[in-house]
């Protein structure tokens, strides 16, 4: 019988050819024989952070850009780095995150007090994110997580807090000359500057005039030039 080539053989640092001995095999043939096997090490689990594809980069961008647009709102003391409960539903509802059926107002509250640290009532952008991914999966149910946060970054993308049902000045009947501050006389002149802003504080408290002219004179200050000439 010819020999085996060697190339068809196992490798050889696990793996020797030997002569077979009597009574086992036909003489002048080759046999493998195991000599020793190296232990198999575990390969080693190596965890990759996740990135997003560039688009997603870019959309969750625009995202971010939303989020402190509607973090601020009706919040005059946010800095836009911190969104609370209120104006989190408010995003979710003015964006179409929420459509009353596959996403509810209860699914909004609980996907909120699930991503947001214990005792804390606001949420970060970081938080946000693994929101609308929670919200995503569930709006978009046919999608991948991927395609369903995207979807997601586009109902949100370039949106403003929006102001339907907020209560506006009218300006029907004589409201408009009561509110105008153009018009008003004696001590409620005083309580505007010319653009029609309220001065505060300052216009509220009695100042003395000490300039020496009396209070409405409109020739102030005009003695001292007349007389240099």
């Amino acid at each position: 019988m010819p020999h085996s080539p060697p190339s068809q053989l196992a490798p050889t640092h696990l793996h020797t050819l030997t002569k077979t001995g009597k009574g086992q095999t036909p003489s002048g043939t080759l046999r493998c024989t195991k000599v020793s096997s190296l232990p198999l090490l575990p390969h080693p689990q190596v965890s990759h952070p996740v990135v997003l594809p560039h688009l997603q980069l870019i959309m969750a961008s625009e995202a971010e850009k939303t989020f402190q647009r509607f973090a601020v709102f009706g919040e005059s003391s946010s800095s836009g780095t911190e969104m609370n409960n209120k104006n989190f539903s408010k995003l979710c509802k003015d964006c179409g995150v929420m459509d009353g059926k596959t996403v509810t107002s209860t699914d909004v509250d609980i996907v909120f007090s699930k991503v947001k640290a214990k005792n804390a009532r606001t949420i970060t952008f970081q938080q946000f994110q693994e929101a609308m991914k929670e919200l995503g999966q569930k709006r978009f149910k046919i999608k991948n997580p991927d395609e369903a946060l995207e979807n997601i970054y586009k109902l949100v993308e370039g949106k403003d807090p929006a102001t339907t049902g907020v209560t506006k000045a009218t300006t029907v009947g004589g409201v408009s000359r009561l509110t105008d501050t153009s018009k008003y006389t004696g001590t409620h002149k005083e309580r505007f500057d010319e653009s029609g802003k309220g001065k505060g504080i300052a216009g509220r408290e009695e100042t003395t005039n000490n300039s020496g002219y009396v209070s409405g004179y409109k020739g102030a200050g005009t003695y001292d030039k007349k007389s240099s000439k």
